[in-house]
C-alpha cells in the first residue's frame, strides 16, 4: 500500500483493490477512489496540461468544480470520453485513464514552450498579433489556432453505448444531498410529500463525508447519516446519487443527467449509460452547498497546490493523504481545521500561514497542541518544483508592506479564500443576487421560479445551521403545499464553523505584471490578463470575461468568478456590486452529447411516421424516402426497373388512365370558429370571405417579410369550418405559426386550431379514369362536372366509410383526394386498388408526383422557393388579394427590394442539346465572362418528362419573367449546357384533362 494511503481511514473498501492504468503505467486503487484520489494515494499529482501554457497541473479541487486534472477515459472500442474529471471519474477494474493536452507525454511537453513565452500571449492577443499580413490568416494563422484549440481529443470511432431519457413528476425536488438538502428532504417527505433527492456524487452526505468528527442527535456524523438514509427511504423519498441538475428552465423544470454505468467493471446488458431525466416538481429546494475559493499568488497552480478542503475530502472520505509536509496558507478558519486533520493522520504540517493579523484563540491553541507553526499576518509570494510543489516563499505584511521572504520546504501547499455559495442553478433561473459585504460575496435573493434556497447555498456555515436551514426551508415548502409542516430539530456537536477574509491578489513583492498567479486555472487567466482588459477599455464584466476568457468553457466560474470580479472591480475601482456578476449558463457541469440525444441516434435519429397504407406499400415492394418526419413511398419497381424506368412507367400509366397515391402525409388543421373567416383571411393572401361552402381554393401563407412559407388546397366544410392542409413538412410549423398570431395578435378571435394530420388517411386517384373508378363508392355526391366540379369538397360516404371528399388535383389530370378516419386508410386503399384493376389502375410514389405536377408548373415549397422567393416571383400574383386590407407578409410585399425586376424569379426551362439538367445547378447569362462568373440563379426541379416528350426544368433566374425565349447557361464540370427560358406549364396549359 502507497505511503500516502492511510490503512482502514475514509468510505472506500480496503479490501477490495481496483486495477486501473493512467497515460499507460498501471496503478491500484480501492473501491470507492476517484481517479483523482487513486493517483494521489499513488504519489501522483501530475495529471495534466494547462490549456494556454502547458504548465503541469494537478488536481486542485475533489469535486465537479476541478478545473485542471481533466483525462481521457476508455472502455475498449468507441467508448471513449475526453475531458472527463478525474475528480468525479469513479475507477472500475480496466479503466484506461488518460493525461491531455501534452506532446509527446505528460513529463515533457514541447508545448511547454508557449510557459517560456507567456508575456506574448496576454489577454486577446490574437486579437492584435494576426492580423499581418492579411493573406496569412486563412492559409496559416487560423489553421494553426484551430489545431491548438481545445483540451481533449474529440472521439473517432462511433459510440456503441446507449442513452435514455424519462419524465418524471414529484412535488418537491431537493438538490444537493448534503445536511442542508437531507434536512429538507427530511421534512417534507415527513408530510406525505413526493420527494426527489438527487446529488452528482456516488454518495449522499456532502460535506458529512468528509467532517466525521461530527455528533449529530448523539451519533457520529456516518452513523447518523446511515439512519437518516434508512428514514428517508422508508418515507418514500427517491435518492438518486452519480445525478447532476444540469439545468433549471420555467416552471420548474429541471433536467438531470443520471450516470448509470461509468463506474461498474462489467456493463450491465440493456442498460444505458447515462440517462436524462426531465423532473417538473411542485417546488425546489436548492441545497448545493459553497465552494472553496483559490487564492491568487504567483505560482499557485502548481501540481500538489490544492484547496485545503479538497485536501480534508481525500484525507476523510478517501484515506489519502495528499502530502507528508503540507503548507496551509488561508484567509478564513476553515483551513485550520484541515490542517488539524492531516496532522492527526500523521503529516507534518510545515507551517498555517494566514493572511489575517489575528485569529480565534482556540485556533491558536489546537495549533498549538499539535506543534504546528503558525505565522499571521503572511502572504506567500511564490512557490518552486518543477512537476510538483516543493517549497513556497512566505514573506510577512506589516501596515500593508510585504517584507523579506523565507523558504519554507513543502509537498503540498493548501489554500482557502474563503466559500462561495453555489449559485448556478439559481442563476438559470433568472434570479437575482444581493450583495454581502461581510461575506464579500453574491447570494441569492429573488426567483421567479417556485424555489427556495438553503445552507451554504446562501451563506450559512456549519453543520448545524445547515441542518436547521435545511429543515426549516422544508417545512416552507411543505407549507406551501398546503401541508402544516413541521421541522425538526438536531443537535450538533464538534461543529466547525467559523469566518474568513476575501482577498484580491495576494500582497507580493514581486512585479505584478510578470506574476503568474491564475484566477482562472482551465483557461490559464491570470490577475494581470484581467487588469489588461480593464485597461483596454472592457467596462462590463461581460466583456472582461470575453476579452480573457475568465470563466467560460466547462468551468463556468464556479473556481474562478469571484476573484475575477474582486480584482476587474479594484481595476475598474469600483465596488464589486455595480461591476456586478457574469451569467452562469446549463448545463451545471459538461454533459456528454448522447445524454442530450437520448434516443435520437441511428435509425431512432428521428421518430419515423408511417400512414396506414405504409405496410401495403411495403408489401408491394416499394422504396422509400424521408420526407420531414414521415417514411414515404418514393417509386414501386417491377421486376428489372431501375428507379428512372418505374417512374416513367407510373407517369405514363397515370395519365393514360388512373394512379393512386398515398397523399396521407400531408398536413391538416382544422380552423373552426365563428370568427374562422376573417382569421383565413388575415393569415392567407387570397380572399376567403365569399368562398361557398363546399368548395376549395389554393392558398398561399406568406412570412412576415413577404416570402412564401407554405401552400396548399383549404376546403370550406361549413361557414364557420376549414378543412386546410399544408405540405408534409410544414405541417407542424403552419399550426405555430397561426397558433402564434391567435395568440399573440388576434386574442378577440373566437377561433380554434386543432392538428388532424395523423387524423384522417388521404388516398389520391389522379387520371382520366378516376371518376370512373371512385363514383361507384360514393354516396351522397354525383362526380359529374356539373354537380361536383373541380375545386369541390363535400362530406359524404365512399365504400361505405365517412369521408370528405375533394376534386383536387396535383397532376393536372381529373384528380379526387379521399380523406377517411385514419384506421381505414387501409381497407379503402385496397377496396379502390382492387376495382381499378380493370382500368390498369398503377400506384405511384413521391418522385412520380414530383414529375407530374412538375409537367404542370405546380411549385413545391422549400424545392423550388428557398425562403426568398414571394408569390410574384412564383408567377402565383393572381393567388394575391388584390382588395384584402391585409394579411400576413402584405407589407413585407411592398417593399422596394421585393418588387424590383431584377429579382430572381420562376421560370421553365429547356435544354437545347435534350439534355437532364443536375437540380442545384448554378444558371449564368455568359459563360465567357472571366472567373469568377456572376451567377443568375439556379435550377429548382429537372426530370424526364414522357408526357412533354423531353427533359423538362424548373429554375430561378434574375429577371426570368422577363426574358422568354432567351438562352441561358449552365456551366458543368465537363460541358457548358445551354437551355431557353419557357414558361412553367409543359403540359396541357390550357387545363382541358381537368374536366371529366
Amino acid at each position: 500500500m502507497s505511503r500516502y494511503r492511510i490503512a482502514g481511514k475514509g468510505r472506500v473498501d480496503h479490501g477490495a483493490p481496483v486495477r486501473f492504468t493512467f497515460d499507460g503505467r498501471a496503478y491500484a486503487g480501492l473501491r470507492g477512489d476517484t481517479v483523482a484520489s487513486a493517483l494521489l494515494a499513488n504519489g501522483v499529482h501530475l495529471m495534466g496540461r494547462s490549456f494556454k501554457y502547458h504548465r503541469p497541473r494537478g488536481p486542485v479541487a475533489a469535486g465537479s468544480e476541478e478545473p485542471n486534472a481533466l483525462i481521457g477515459t476508455r472502455r475498449g472500442p468507441g467508448r471513449f470520453e475526453p475531458n472527463t474529471r478525474a475528480t468525479m471519474q469513479e475507477i472500475r477494474d480496466g479503466l484506461e485513464a488518460s493525461s491531455q493536452n501534452k506532446f509527446p507525454s505528460l513529463k515533457w511537453d514541447l508545448g511547454a514552450v508557449n510557459d517560456a513565452a507567456y508575456m506574448l500571449f496576454s489577454a486577446g492577443f490574437y486579437y492584435k498579433t494576426f492580423m499581418w499580413p492579411k493573406s496569412f490568416w486563412h492559409r496559416v494563422y487560423e489553421p494553426i489556432i484551430r489545431a491548438a484549440a481545445g483540451l481533449g481529443v474529440a472521439p473517432t470511432e462511433e459510440d456503441p453505448d446507449h442513452y435514455a431519457s424519462r419524465n418524471l413528476h414529484c412535488d418537491v425536488l431537493v438538490v444537493g444531498a448534503g445536511p442542508a438538502g437531507l434536512a429538507a428532504a427530511r421534512a417534507a417527505a415527513a408530510e406525505g410529500l413526493r420527494v426527489v433527492l438527487v446529488d452528482e456524487n456516488a454518495e449522499v452526505g456532502g460535506t458529512l463525508l468528509s467532517e466525521p468528527q461530527a455528533q449529530i442527535d448523539g451519533r457520529p456524523a456516518w452513523d447518523w447519516l446511515a439512519a437518516e438514509l434508512e428514514a428517508l427511504k422508508a418515507l418514500g423519498v427517491r435518492i438518486m446519487t452519480r445525478t447532476t441538475a444540469i439545468g433549471y428552465y420555467h416552471q420548474n423544470l429541471i433536467g438531470l443527467c443520471q450516470r448509470l454505468t461509468d463506474h461498474l467493471d462489467v456493463l450491465p446488458a440493456d442498460t444505458p449509460r447515462e440517462r436524462l431525466w426531465r423532473v417538473r416538481a411542485r417546488r425546489v429546494v436548492l441545497a448545493q452547498g459553497a465552494l472553496e475559493k483559490p487564492l491568487v499568488f504567483h505560482g499557485n497552480d502548481r501540481p500538489g497546490v490544492m484547496l485545503a478542503g479538497a485536501a480534508q475530502t481525500y484525507l476523510n472520505r478517501y484515506g489519502v493523504r495528499v502530502g507528508d509536509a503540507p503548507v496551509i496558507l488561508t484567509s478564513h478558519d476553515s483551513a485550520w481545521y484541515a490542517a488539524f486533520d492531516l496532522q492527526d493522520a500523521g503529516a507534518r504540517v510545515q507551517a498555517i500561514v494566514d493572511l489575517r493579523d489575528a485569529v480565534r484563540e482556540e485556533l491558536l491553541n489546537e495549533a498549538r497542541a499539535r506543534g504546528i507553526p503558525v505565522r499571521l499576518s503572511h502572504t506567500v509570494t511564490a512557490t518552486s518544483g518543477r512537476l510538483r510543489v516543493s517549497a513556497v516563499r512566505v514573506n510577512p505584511v506589516t501596515n500593508g508592506k510585504v517584507g523579506a521572504g523565507q523558504a519554507i520546504k513543502c509537498d503540498a501547499l493548501l489554500m482557502s479564500g474563503g466559500w462561495t455559495p453555489s449559485l448556478h442553478l439559481f442563476s438559470h433561473t433568472q434570479g437575482k443576487l444581493a450583495w454581502d459585504e461581510d461575506r464579500t460575496t453574491f447570494l441569492p435573493a429573488l426567483t421567479p421560479e417556485d424555489c427556495v434556497i438553503a445552507g451554504a447555498g446562501r451563506g450559512l456555515w456549519g453543520i448545524a445551521a445547515a441542518l436547521r436551514d435545511g429543515a426549516e426551508m422544508g417545512r416552507e415548502v411543505a407549507q406551501a403545499l398546503g401541508k402544516a409542516g413541521a421541522a425538526l430539530a438536531h443537535d450538533v456537536q464538534n461543529d466547525r464553523t467559523g469566518s474568513g477574509v476575501s482577498m484580491k491578489e495576494l500582497p507580493t513583492d514581486r512585479n505584478p505584471g510578470k506574476a503568474k498567479a491564475f484566477v482562472d486555472y482551465q483557461n490559464d487567466v491570470t490577475a494581470k490578463d484581467l487588469r489588461l482588459a480593464v485597461r483596454e477599455g472592457m467596462r462590463s464584466i461581460e466583456h472582461v470575461k470575453r476579452y480573457t476568457t475568465n470563466g467560460m468553457a466547462t468551468d463556468q466560474g464556479k473556481m474562478s468568478n469571484i476573484n475575477g470580479l474582486m480584482i476587474a472591480a479594484d481595476a475598474l475601482g469600483k465596488p464589486a456590486p455595480q461591476v456586478g456578476l457574469t451569467t452562469f449558463r446549463p448545463p451545471y457541469t459538461p454533459t456528454s452529447f448522447g445524454a442530450f440525444a437520448g434516443y435520437h441516434r441511428g435509425t431512432h435519429f428521428e421518430l419515423t411516421r408511417k400512414t396506414q397504407i405504409d405496410a401495403w406499400a411495403e408489401e408491394q415492394g416499394a422504396v422509400f424516402e424521408p420526407v420531414g418526419q414521415w417514411r414515404r413511398a418514393w417509386y414501386f419497381p417491377r421486376q428489372g426497373e431501375d428507379m428512372e424506368a418505374a417512374v416513367r412507367r407510373e407517369c405514363r400509366q397515370t395519365r393514360a388512365s388512373v394512379g393512386i397515391f398515398d397523399a396521407s402525409t400531408l398536413g391538416k388543421i382544422e380552423v373552426v370558429g365563428p370568427d374562422a373567416v376573417t382569421f383565413m383571411e388575415r393569415m392567407y393572401t387570397n380572399p376567403w370571405a365569399k368562398l361557398g361552402v363546399g368548395r376549395c381554393r389554393y392558398g398561399l401563407l406568406l412570412g412576415d417579410d413577404g416570402f412564401i412559407r407554405d401552400d396548399g388546397v383549404i376546403g370550406r366544410m361549413a361557414e364557420d369550418r376549414f378543412h386546410v392542409t399544408t405540405t408534409t413538412g410544414g405541417a407542424a410549423r403552419v399550426l405555430n405559426m397561426m397558433e402564434d398570431y391567435l395568440q399573440t395578435e388576434w386574442p378577440d378571435l373566437n377561433v380554434w386550431l386543432t392538428s388532424t394530420t395523423e387524423q384522417w388517411s388521404t388516398i389520391a386517384l389522379n387520371g382520366p379514369n378516376a371518376a370512373r373508378l371512385l363514383a361507384p363508392f360514393v354516396e351522397g355526391v354525383e362526380l359529374t362536372e356539373a354537380a361536383f366540379p373541380h375545386m369541390s369538397c363535400a362530406e359524404c360516404t365512399v365504400a361505405g366509410m365517412p369521408a370528405r371528399l375533394f376534386r383536387v388535383s396535383f397532376t393536372g389530370e381529373i384528380g379526387f383526394e379521399v380523406n377517411v378516419p385514419a384506421p381505414l386508410g387501409r381497407k379503402l386503399w385496397e377496396t379502390l386498388w382492387q376495382a381499378g384493376q380493370q382500368y390498369g389502375i398503377v400506384a405511384y410514389g413521391t418522385e412520380t408526383m414530383h414529375v407530374l405536377r412538375a409537367e404542370k408548373g405546380y411549385i413545391i415549397v422549400g424545392q423550388d422557393t428557398d425562403g426568398t422567393v414571394t408569390p410574384f416571383d412564383a408567377g402565383m400574383g393572381w393567388a394575391v388579394g388584390k382588395a384584402k386590407p391585409d394579411f400576413v407578409g402584405k407589407r413585407g410585399l411592398a417593399r422596394p427590394d421585393l418588387v424590383a425586376g431584377t429579382r430572381k424569379q420562376l421560370v421553365g426551362l429547356l435544354t437545347e442539346d435534350g439534355s437532364k439538367l443536375e437540380e442545384g445547378a448554378q444558371i449564368v447569362f455568359d459563360p465567357k465572362q472571366a472567373i469568377p462568373m456572376k451567377l443568375v440563379g439556379h435550377v429548382t426541379s429537372s426530370y424526364h418528362s414522357d408526357a412533354a416528350g423531353r427533359p423538362i426544368a424548373l429554375a430561378l433566374v434574375e429577371g426570368g419573367h422577363e426574358r422568354m425565349g432567351e438562352t441561358v447557361h449552365v456551366p458543368m464540370p465537363d460541358r457548358t449546357i445551354a437551355a431557353k427560358i419557357t414558361g412553367t406549364v409543359f403540359v396541357d396549359p390550357d387545363n382541358t384533362r381537368l374536366k371529366i
